[in-house]
């Protein structure tokens, strides 16, 4: 089954964005306040050196969705094997849109696989973060991602206690439980301290950006609105188990929906270049 994850890993690498003339000419339209809040950088080895212009969009925070994955160091002076052209994180540090980063810690690719070793991944994750990076983290995120289909989701949140805080996980509804129930189901099982990015399921057309709004909003009367972040999908399907970038016009009715909400945009190196961020700066 085509999901988020699986399709970017077995993709090529990432769209980079490219330096055009209005770049060099510094001929830009202000950040749109308000558009979003952050971008997902989901690492893998074709999509080592992402560049863009998304704090155009507003964009000031990165989500690092891993910085460990299938035993693999993104980072090095992790203790473990590290990737042989590793990114440069002294710029990536550096740039507008990742001034705050929230640091991804251990996972596997296939998410099966992750469930299913969730209590090793958890340990890994912990060891990970003792150690000290080339920047400093806002926060720490835990890459197995849930949705109320797995059983075992409760056993993770009960693992999570080893983990340093501020901790975010997240999660999906893709079966379509509803707002009330899938809200319920988080609270069920997330530790209070720990906070959730929600996938809103547009990309794969399983929701409308009103209906992702609600269960925002529901999500938001559970846990808070300090522990909520909403994932907007700028991808769309693209037949054969692909995943295609979404067009401004697919993006900009998300966008519009979430207002007011911290939003981060999955995923930005490969779906969001310079021509979409482009369009959606137009007024």
């Amino acid at each position: 089954m085509i999901n988020r994850r699986t399709a970017l890993l077995a993709g090529a690498a990432g769209a980079l964005a490219f330096i055009g003339l209005d770049q060099l000419l510094n001929r830009r339209p202000p950040a749109p306040e308000g558009m979003v809040d952050g971008i997902v950088w989901q690492i893998h080895a074709g999509s080592l050196d992402p560049y863009g212009e998304w704090e155009r969009l507003g964009a000031q925070a990165l989500l690092l969705q891993w910085i460990v994955l299938n035993g693999i160091a993104f980072v090095p002076g992790l203790g473990i094997e590290t990737i042989a052209d590793p990114p440069n994180w002294a710029r990536i540090s550096k740039e507008p849109w990742a001034r705050s980063i929230i640091v991804g810690l251990a996972s596997l690719s296939s998410e099966p696989d992750a469930r299913r070793n969730v209590a090793a991944l958890v340990d890994l994750s912990a060891r990970i973060a003792r150690k000290p990076l080339p920047f400093r983290p806002s926060g720490y995120y835990f890459p197995v991602e849930a949705d109320p289909t797995w059983a075992d989701a409760p056993k993770m949140g009960a693992l999570l206690s080893a983990l340093p805080r501020p901790l975010w996980v997240s999660a999906y509804d893709n079966s379509n439980i509803g707002a009330a129930p899938f809200a319920d189901w988080v609270d069920s099982w997330l530790p209070k301290d720990v906070g959730l990015f929600f996938q809103d399921g547009v990309g794969l057309y399983m929701r409308t950006p009103e209906s992702a709004r609600h269960y925002g909003d529901v999500l938001i009367a559970k846990l808070g609105r300090e522990r909520f972040r909403m994932i907007l999908e700028a991808f769309r399907p693209a037949g054969n188990d692909q995943l295609r970038p979404a067009t401004a016009a697919e993006i900009r009715p998300q966008i519009a929906a979430y207002r007011g909400l911290d939003t981060f945009v999955f995923e930005a190196p490969h779906y969001l270049d310079r021509k979409l961020v482009n369009e959606l700066t137009r007024t």
